[in-house]
């Protein structure tokens, strides 16, 4: 029998509204591919770049033009040429790492050549509110030890919202994400209160674009370059703008990219951070994955589901944990 395509899009609805800066989401669609063999089955997810338009019709109709050649049984070398990084990639390529390592008889993480991977410290992540709405619901985060605020660029609020979770958690690491929210003077305006309430990143201050923004900046606090970067292409001009990278594999387009940017940041001198658009525990491992070459690890995205695939991703004592009956080791065709 030979290779075939199954496709299908989602909505995966929140528990409640999740807010950041310009946006309120009350879900996330989501593509799912499955490429099977007849006898094993790959699987992947994507919720796509929706500061980009990468929505669920726009990564379904980029997924059904290399529907062919998919069925026709390239691998995921060959996909890098077909597709342009996002969502509709990031779901095929996943799916055809997860039935390679099925034929193979092994997991994705051993297909890859990695070592066994270890459960991973994770960040929570509290949507912009009130300081106090958000101090409450960073301390409703069961074990956490790491706390991403989302920030909207507001300077006195936001440091109002950080200064609150910081009261209620004292002993958090705490970062923070912008979501371009900021401009140099009022990232300049923040960043001594930061300092002072002990905020360990400060994640894509300015909008993309304006990256050279950043340039000359002495920040304290390390700079983490998410929508200005996503994917291989876009790391070389961050140098001297941040420090650190994050890494989706919905913006680079899946693991296969997200393993050569991981490759590529080392050499350049980039801390890693590995990041989520969103998703169920699918999406989330595959991204625990790359979480084990990362330094910051930021997949929580299922804990803002209202209904998650199952098995499930778990997050013990504050960390992801994934194994391959959530995701990794292939399925049979029933």
């Amino acid at each position: 029998m030979g290779r075939t395509l199954t496709l299908r899009t989602e909505s995966l609805r929140f528990r409640e509204p999740f807010a950041i800066s310009g946006y309120v989401f009350e879900a996330m669609p989501a593509l799912v591919a499955t490429i099977g063999d007849g006898e094993h089955l790959g699987r992947g997810e994507a919720c796509g770049v929706y500061y980009l338009g990468d929505d669920a019709d726009h990564m379904l109709a980029a997924a059904e033009s290399v529907r062919a050649p998919i069925e026709a049984g390239i691998g995921r070398a060959e996909l890098q040429g077909l597709l342009p990084p996002g969502g509709a990639r990031n779901a095929l390529d996943c799916a055809l790492w997860e039935l390679e390592a099925a034929q193979a008889g092994c997991l994705v993480w051993q297909l890859a050549g990695l070592g066994a991977p270890k459960p991973r410290v994770s960040t929570m992540t509290a949507g912009a509110d009130t300081p106090e709405a958000m101090a409450r619901a960073a301390g409703g985060f069961a074990g956490a030890r790491a706390i991403k605020l989302k920030l909207t660029g507001e300077p006195d609020l936001d440091c109002a919202r950080v200064a609150a979770v910081r009261r209620a958690l004292p002993g958090v690491w705490l970062g923070v994400d912008a979501n371009q929210g900021y401009g140099r003077a009022s990232l300049e305006a923040v960043l001594p209160t930061f300092v002072e309430l002990g905020v360990k990143l400060v994640e894509q201050p300015l909008p993309r674009g304006e990256e050279a923004g950043l340039d000359g900046l002495d920040s304290p606090i390390p700079i983490a370059a998410d929508e200005s970067v996503l994917s291989s292409g876009d790391m070389q001009a961050m140098l001297g703008r941040c420090s650190v990278i994050n890494v989706k594999l919905d913006k680079c387009g899946g693991l296969t990219e997200a393993l050569r940017m991981v490759d590529l940041a080392r050499q350049l001198g980039f801390d890693l951070m590995v990041g989520n658009m969103g998703g169920s525990s699918w999406a989330m491992a595959a991204g625990f994955i790359v979480a084990q070459a990362c330094d910051i690890v930021d997949l929580d995205g299922p804990l803002w589901l209202a209904r998650d695939r199952k098995p499930s991703v778990s997050y013990p004592d504050g960390a992801i944990w994934s194994d391959e009956t959530v995701w990794g080791g292939g399925v049979r065709s029933p």
